[in-house]
């Protein structure tokens, strides 16, 4: 009996990548994924912190390593699939993380910010899913989680591009699940409501936003990158081997409202 059929949420034996795996969201995932028992690539721009990060998780016991991985480039997208697969076997879980918001109402979003957005956010994504893809294909299994949010799913208001580029991840998980089923690769999106990071701080730690933010959300709580990591974990694992072209939401039930 392999080590998946006696725990279907364990990772062993499986090769997992999260971009933009330094920070907030992507970090936890990476952790999360290393002590379910994958081995874990993160790709990053800033490869120094990327290392820094893998030297923790690897005194942790998590086989680690970063790879440098522009998300603009789909040279570079190849070129670190390439690296993981030399480094650390087979690809089987790609976590679509890396991300950017630039916050600006419809009337005042410039195209350099638009251009921006949907090039990391939606372009990035595909392409990364894709090289992934190719190499799954020939295995015949795989699992993609796109880090997409709540708000592709409703109307923040001042974030007009940044909730169609997260709108435009979850119908591309949709449609490239129904694709890819036919090759066994389970293509899921997650969609987190406001999360505790870098990113999210300024507005957290105004308590007028906060308070604001929670009146929205029934559960009253603001969500930790562990939050999102531990289901990340179970979309990648054998325990979600009939869940594809799903989001989950996480979201307090924001979106029940």
């Amino acid at each position: 009996m392999s080590i998946s059929e006696m725990n279907p949420f364990s990772l062993e034996g499986e090769v997992a990548l999260v971009t933009g795996a330094t920070r907030g969201i992507g970090r936890a995932c990476a952790a999360a994924l290393g002590s379910a028992g994958a081995a874990v690539a993160l790709g990053c721009r800033d490869l120094e912190a990327g290392t820094a990060l893998a030297k923790e998780l690897q005194e942790g016991g998590v086989n680690a390593m970063a790879v440098h991985m522009d998300m603009l480039s789909l040279a570079s997208i190849e070129q670190a699939i390439s690296a993981v697969e030399s480094d650390l076997g087979p690809l089987s879980v790609l976590v679509n993380n890396a991300g950017l918001s630039h916050p600006a109402p419809a009337m005042n979003v410039t195209e350099a910010d638009y251009d921006s957005m949907f090039d990391l956010n939606v372009k990035g994504a595909f392409f990364a899913s894709q090289a992934a893809a190719r190499k799954m294909a020939a295995r015949a299994r795989g699992s993609i989680i796109n880090i997409a949010s709540q708000a592709g799913l409703v109307a923040l208001d001042g974030e007009p591009v940044y909730c169609m580029t997260k709108a435009a991840m979850i119908h591309m998980t949709q449609c490239l699940a129904v694709e890819w089923a036919r090759h066994h690769i389970r293509v899921n999106a997650v969609a987190p409501t406001f999360i505790r990071t870098d990113s999210t701080k300024g507005w957290l730690e105004d308590e007028k936003s906060l308070n604001s933010l929670l009146a929205r959300i029934p559960l009253r709580k603001i969500g930790e990158p562990e939050n999102v990591a531990e289901p990340v974990v179970f979309l990648a694992s054998e325990a979600a081997a009939l869940i594809t072209g799903a989001t989950l939401k996480i979201d307090g039930g924001w979106t029940a409202v």
